[in-house]
């Protein structure tokens, strides 16, 4: 017996019915790329470079991703932004904040390994190890670690959505977006940036909180007190 064939949707016929189709994939359209205007208009004001931004206490580096235990291309673009505003005197401590969900997977302390071997000492550099995604990271910098301003460091095609977040989350902030090679890593990244703008959207809206959130940490407190 044979199944009989699924009825495809039939397009209105009356010029009425077109327009109104027209209509509303237009405004369907806009409601799916409205998140990712309000990212764009209301960060510009925050983006900087390594050499233009204002000195800060504070830089925030969000993981990445790790290759065989050693940070990924992108992570290790980040950090070495990192270190050279360490190096420039233009931040005094890194906040490395990424994922630690599991024993064989540890995102802060590649990160930190990577910043020692660079320059930056050990007791400047401060590991969150539930940083599970941006919203979660700019949350804890705040509540957790007391971090009230930052600069904050990603690839170019998520500093955005970073700045706009630790903003909603109470953290004063400055975006450095690093550079990145146009591989299939980087079309995705910036795809994915289209869809995660509506939930950075509700998370600026709702503020919920982060998945972990656990008791304060004087983590950057001491780093900075030893840094003077």
């Amino acid at each position: 017996m044979r199944r009989p064939k699924p009825r495809l949707p039939r397009l209105p016929r009356t010029r009425a019915g077109q327009r109104r189709l027209v209509q509303a994939v237009m405004a369907a359209c806009v409601l799916a790329l409205a998140p990712a205007a309000w990212l764009y208009v209301s960060t510009t004001d925050g983006l900087r470079t390594t050499a233009d931004v204002p000195r800060t206490e504070v830089a925030v580096v969000f993981g990445a991703g790790l290759w065989d235990g050693e940070p990924s291309p992108y992570l290790a673009h980040r950090l070495d932004a990192a270190a050279t505003l360490y190096r420039a005197g233009r931040v005094e401590v890194v906040l490395v904040t990424g994922d630690n969900s599991r024993e064989d997977y540890d995102e802060p302390d590649a990160m930190r390994a990577y910043l020692t071997e660079h320059g930056v000492p050990d007791r400047r550099i401060v590991s969150d190890y539930a940083g599970f995604d941006t919203w979660d990271s700019c949350v804890r910098a705040r509540k957790i670690f007391g971090v009230d301003r930052a600069v904050l460091i990603s690839q170019d095609f998520h500093i955005r959505r970073a700045v706009a977040l630790c903003r909603a989350a109470g953290v004063r902030s400055y975006g450095i977006g690093v550079g990145a090679r146009h591989d299939t890593t980087w079309y995705y990244g910036n795809t994915r940036e289209v869809f995660a703008a509506g939930k950075a959207a509700l998370d600026a809206l709702f503020r919920p909180d982060p998945r972990f959130l656990g008791p304060k940490e004087p983590g950057v407190a001491k780093a900075l007190a030893a840094a003077r």
